[in-house]
């Protein structure tokens, strides 16, 4: 991408006022849902950050770079807190553990090119410092002002202390549903264990922008 073209990704400014609701991803599901009307998939400039305060420090937009592959345009200081250092610009299977990123890949190809929603259970097991931990991602399709679908808008809530950065994730389950109907597919990993995680309480919301 010409560094010199206007992309709204650049300029528009997310600042979160407080948090309204619950870390639900459900909740970024149903207003991205609501954005839609009737369209396939909507506009990336259509976001309204005071839609989802409620989720705005575990909320990200992912810019398409490569088939399979997605980097961080912007991102919530949840996130941050998870990988210890600012995560714009890293490939967003910088969270998933290296032995899950093939099947990772082939949903975020999908997420793009049929498209389709990715849900994903996630669990990254516990260390020196670092308790276990389960979370839940979330992928949402976005189309560029050119139009194509080169954007998602997706959410990673995590309930517990980080602990020791960074975290990665095992993919649990993964869901892949395209936006036009058809079926859904499930995959669940017969050995992954549960973990327990601790309540984690946010004083106050953060987010990191993409200049």
């Amino acid at each position: 991408m010409d560094d010199t073209t206007y992309d709204p990704d650049d300029v528009i400014e997310l600042r979160p006022r407080g948090r309204a609701g619950g870390r639900e991803p459900q909740a970024l599901v149903d207003y991205w849902e609501g954005l839609r009307r009737g369209a396939v998939v909507p506009r990336r400039a259509e976001i309204d950050p005071r839609r989802i305060e409620g989720l705005l420090s575990d909320t990200f937009i992912i810019e398409r770079i490569a088939p399979g592959l997605a980097r961080f345009r912007v991102a919530g200081a949840h996130l941050a807190d998870l990988m210890g250092m600012d995560v714009r610009g890293m490939p967003v299977s910088s969270f998933i553990h290296p032995d899950r990123r093939e099947g990772f890949a082939g949903a975020l190809t999908r997420l793009f090119e049929e498209p389709a929603t990715v849900r994903l259970d996630l669990l990254s097991r516990g260390g020196f410092r670092q308790p276990g931990l389960t979370g839940r991602m979330v992928l949402l399709p976005l189309r560029s002002d050119l139009g194509d679908v080169s954007r998602a808008m997706g959410c990673l809530v995590v309930e517990g202390d980080a602990g020791r950065a960074p975290r990665r994730f095992e993919v649990t389950r993964l869901r892949v549903a395209p936006v036009n109907g058809g079926t859904v597919e499930v995959r669940r990993p017969e050995d992954a264990p549960r973990a327990r995680p601790k309540r984690r309480e946010r004083p106050f919301l953060r987010l990191v922008t993409s200049d």
